[in-house]
């Protein structure tokens, strides 16, 4: 018999009633610490007083009232992401699947508006992620996405991540946009290098084509800028986010520069809930905390000292572990025992991490993170990779 909840989930037999902080904690008091925040949600930690303060402010005054009015908060949250980044203008969604949808939807219109209408492909790369919703799988093309959801979208050429041949021959007289992570998420946390960034910045000016970014996971702070194509210099012409930007509340939103936006003009697109005041007043928060000084340059120093201390690791456990990669507090740990044994066995030291494609254990944590629990995660994951290594040498496997 189905179960009430659709089954599309391979659960992790936990249950969590509160949070604090950096902490998870269940039922029956057990407290875990979160190195996954919720697949970089949860930015500020769960149950942030600030947030907190501003849920129950606006909940006692108005949740929803619809796009058909003007929504102050959503105004105001857009003042200050417009303020804060490349962009000149916002549209607020649920999700980052939503965010991606309009930043595809954007830069169609716009080639639409210039009088290129065949300009409709875009070209997105292996490995990548940009959501669960048709059009976004179909860019993505990843096996497990798309298995049995045939036929998918037309309009996407992926390449092969890194592979400047290839991308250079898929661009035709038809391509209106590349599609990119500036640190790939769920496909094994892999930066691209700062020199590809602009490289491939030069390029869409060159062919007269658009720059989008995907920072639903890499932006709001987590790799110690506001949004990670910053280290590299360069802007986009659509972004898109999610993610940290609501702290846990569901939100998201596509940034576009006026030029790029120009076809989105009343009616093109819409969202019922997106932007409503609840979700604004709650993302206003934490932007406002995360643009405080010295906030970002924190994340920077917490940052340096888990990747320290995983790179130590690397050293000390080299039968369970390869290598670490990944910018700010958005660190991979390429293993060579299973990321999965690896990741219950943090389960039994009561720590929380999140697998990735590529062998990946996902470390994720709030961006408040505090010295004492990245050392505290630093030493449950050492007891966890002794247990892993323990296993392999009992199981007969060569280390």
């Amino acid at each position: 018999m189905i179960s009430p909840v659709l089954p599309s989930y391979a659960r992790i037999p936990l249950s969590f009633e509160a949070g604090e902080g950096s902490w998870l904690i269940e039922r029956d008091g057990t407290r875990y610490l979160d190195m996954g925040a919720g697949i970089a949600v949860t930015a500020l930690g769960h149950a942030h007083p600030r947030l907190v303060e501003a849920l129950e402010t606006q909940a006692r005054k108005l949740w929803h009232t619809s796009n058909l009015y003007e929504v102050p908060n959503q105004t105001r949250l857009a003042e200050m992401l417009v303020e804060a980044t490349f962009a000149d203008t916002v549209f607020f969604t649920n999700s980052g699947t939503e965010a991606m949808e309009c930043a595809v939807k954007t830069a169609r219109r716009y080639f639409h508006v210039k009088g290129q209408p065949e300009r409709k492909r875009m070209i997105t790369f292996s490995g990548s992620f940009h959501g669960r919703t048709l059009a976004m799988v179909s860019a993505a093309k990843g096996a497990k996405l798309v298995d049995g959801f045939g036929p998918l979208l037309d309009g996407f050429d992926q390449v092969p991540f890194g592979d400047h041949d290839a991308l250079h021959a898929a661009i035709t007289d038809q391509t209106a946009a590349i599609i990119l992570e500036p640190v790939v998420g769920e496909g094994g946390i892999k930066p691209v290098p700062e020199q590809c960034l602009k490289g491939l910045r030069k390029l869409c000016d060159e062919r007269g084509m658009l720059l989008i970014l995907d920072e639903v996971q890499s932006g709001m702070g987590r790799t110690g800028k506001l949004f990670a194509h910053e280290w590299a210099g360069i802007a986009p012409d659509i972004m898109a986010v999610a993610k940290g930007i609501g702290g846990g509340f569901p939100l998201g939103a596509c940034l576009a520069t006026e030029e790029a936006a120009c076809g989105m003009t009343a009616g093109t697109h819409g969202s019922t809930y997106g932007g409503n005041p609840l979700a604004c007043a709650i993302g206003a928060t934490v932007l406002e905390t995360i643009l405080e000084d010295g906030f970002l340059d924190q994340v920077s120093r917490t940052a340096g000292r888990l990747r320290q201390g995983l790179e130590g690791l690397v050293a000390a456990h080299g039968d369970v572990f390869e290598a670490v990669r990944g910018e700010g507090l958005m660190l991979g740990l390429v293993c060579k025992a299973p990321n999965m044994d690896v990741i219950h066995a943090c389960h039994d030291q009561h720590l929380l991490s999140v697998p990735a494609a590529e062998n990946v254990v996902r470390l994720l944590p709030p961006l408040t993170i505090s010295n004492d629990e990245i050392d505290q995660a630093l030493a449950r994951l050492d007891r966890a990779a002794a247990v892993v290594s323990a296993n392999l040498k009992s199981d007969g496997q060569d280390v």
